[in-house]
């Protein structure tokens, strides 16, 4: 019981700050701020996003990760993650969470394929789970299995993309950044770095995280943006080389806007392969783009805190189902965007090799 109480402490601190934090999103998002604690990418996705990835599975049945303190609850992550260091922190603090309540998880990586995960999804309300936290890459196929969920009495959040569309699904909440925000924060980098044309480059195609991302760059960015899918990070090689043709097709690109951190680092390799001093700025963490930011190499990378994005909604549906909790009172509880950058690169490169960021 004194367990349940910390964490309901805990929580009770960062909804507020959430709150605090998405009252400010329809301004001119300057919560964004330089510390790798602030928050923050995604699906987005958001890569999602989205984004980068890592999980230890790959679209197979589900990985049970079952815990030793007991009870009979069973609570189902199901994402569009792939096999990259992104969604292997998200698991991470999804395992840990369950090991903390002593909960049953069940992780269903997606492996950027939305029907795999409208499988994943339609077998965990069949297998009568008791609660289903989903990242929301392609909310046309996602929605109405997950409102399905929501009609059967199941606990549903969304994490990581999908902020504009929980609320149509009938999630209690969503765990994430804004997408947007994050992007006009990153716009303005660009304009105090005195960069005249970026281009905006994303990883995966239809994932509405990774547009959401663009389109806030468009809206601070002083100069031009050019919008274009830079190749897949599941093919680092094509990649660059899809990279180095953009560049070499408009020389007026000075900034480069990855929207995941593999292809931020893509954008790095391109640049110098085709001999442009190009500002470049990322999405998420990993040890390379940490490495290139410590080294000043790039410039930035926007921090959604994924950790937090796994932790979070097990907590949630922990407190959801055994005592009648529900928080974010129809506001998404926001875990950023913050910034990487070079003042504070090396400190957070230290817990990136503890695996927690």
């Amino acid at each position: 019981m004194n367990k349940r109480f910390m964490l309901l402490a805990l929580l009770v601190a960062l909804f507020t700050l959430g709150a605090a934090a998405c009252g400010d999103s329809s301004g001119d998002g300057d919560q964004a701020a330089d510390s790798s604690s602030d928050g923050s990418s995604d699906d987005g996705s958001g890569d999602g996003d989205d984004d980068g990835s890592g999980d230890d599975g790959s679209g197979d049945d589900g990985e049970d990760v079952t815990q030793s303190q007991g009870g009979d609850l069973t609570f189902h992550m199901i994402t569009h993650s792939d096999d990259g260091p992104f969604w292997s922190v998200v698991k991470r603090g999804a395992e840990a969470a369950a090991s903390d309540v002593g909960v049953t998880l069940v992780w269903n990586p997606g492996n950027n394929d939305p029907q795999q995960m409208v499988t994943d999804i339609e077998a965990a309300v069949a297998s009568g789970t008791n609660g289903i936290a989903a990242s929301l890459p392609d909310p046309d196929a996602l929605t109405g299995p997950l409102q399905d969920a929501v009609s059967a009495n199941i606990p549903v959040y969304t994490l990581n993309s999908g902020v504009d569309f929980y609320q149509e699904i009938g999630a209690t909440s969503h765990v994430g950044q804004t997408e947007t925000v994050a992007g006009q924060g990153a716009g303005r980098r660009f304009n105090d770095a005195g960069a005249s044309h970026v281009l905006c480059a994303f990883q995966e195609e239809s994932n509405v995280g990774l547009e959401e991302r663009c389109a806030g760059l468009q809206e601070t960015f002083e100069g031009e943006v050019t919008v274009a899918f830079g190749g897949l990070d599941a093919d680092q090689t094509d990649q660059e080389n899809t990279l180095n043709a953009l560049l070499a097709e408009d020389d007026s690109i000075d900034a480069i806007l990855g929207t995941g951190p593999v292809i931020a680092v893509s954008a790095l390799r391109a640049s110098d392969a085709v001999g442009r001093d190009a500002i470049i700025g990322g999405f998420d963490i990993t040890p390379e783009i940490i490495d290139a930011i410590e080294a000043g190499e790039i410039a930035f990378t926007v921090d959604q805190q994924q950790y937090l994005q796994g932790y979070l909604p097990v907590i949630l549906m922990y407190l959801e189902n055994t005592n009648q909790n529900t928080a974010g009172g129809g506001l998404p509880i926001l875990t950023g965007p913050g910034f990487v950058t070079p003042d504070n690169a090396a400190e957070v490169k230290a817990l990136v090799a503890e695996g927690t960021r």
